[in-house]
């Protein structure tokens, strides 16, 4: 008789009260991790509970599933401590008695650029060192934060995140300035979204792509949210591209 996933474990990776992770265990030894990371514009209103429900489809899929919370504008959030946050807390990974030969991020949204970006963290003095990413799914993710800004897309969110406008400054931030990643990147995008519009992930496929990346477009029927719908077909691709590296 096959046995459920274990309940979800908090575990804090900081002393702020939005600075935990909910580790979710398959009932037999994991394929690997994937590192859920909610959307919702960076903005305090929205949660780890947006999460929740494919982290459980994860461990169904027997991945060990790290959602992950951290501070957004609103709470204390913003770059760059949101991006402090989502790496401390997938250096928090180390000390969880997992394998991390295999680490995924899987972000949706706003989630989708911190998945990106968080696979290109070690670049960078401040964020070097830590967990290494193996590969990253962004599910209509916000990847290119200035036409984000030009397009106003979550009406101005990037402005919010970033406390001002863009620019090559930013590149530290910015997925579409990191280029090319040295891992796989899937990019899932429903062709109806017109929160974050498909071109998002065109362009950034498009620009990996030419500079001898490893990235793919995966389109896929629905809106914004179809992707984090572990009811939806988009979400059933997604776990078939996951189950290819594990």
């Amino acid at each position: 008789m096959t046995q459920d996933p274990a309940a979800p474990r908090t575990v804090s990776y900081g002393d702020d009260p939005s600075q935990f992770g909910e580790l979710t265990l398959p009932s037999d030894t994991p394929r690997g991790v994937v590192v859920v990371i909610h959307g919702g514009f960076w903005k305090a209103e929205y949660d780890l509970s947006l999460g929740r429900p494919l982290a459980a489809s994860l461990a169904e899929e027997g991945w060990a599933a790290w959602n992950l919370e951290y501070r957004r504008v609103g709470n204390g959030g913003g770059a760059p401590a949101t991006l402090d946050d989502v790496a401390a807390g997938m250096d928090r990974l180390a000390g969880l008695d997992l394998d991390l030969s295999t680490v995924v991020t899987l972000g949706h949204s706003a989630g989708g650029h911190l998945a990106a970006w968080a696979a290109s963290r070690g670049r960078f003095d401040q964020w070097a060192g830590g967990v290494d990413v193996t590969a990253v799914v962004s599910q209509a993710g916000v990847l290119d934060l200035r036409s984000a800004y030009d397009e106003r897309l979550g009406a101005g969110a990037l402005a919010a995140f970033l406390g001002h406008a863009p620019g090559p400054a930013d590149a530290p931030a910015d997925p579409q300035q990191q280029l090319p990643l040295d891992v796989p990147v899937w990019c899932v995008h429903g062709e109806d979204d017109v929160i974050v519009p498909i071109t998002q992930s065109e362009a950034y496929v498009d620009a990996a792509t030419a500079a001898g990346a490893r990235a793919e477009l995966v389109r896929v029927a629905g809106d914004h949210f179809v992707v984090i719908d572990p009811d939806s077909d988009a979400w059933a691709t997604t776990l078939a591209h996951l189950a290819t590296l594990a």
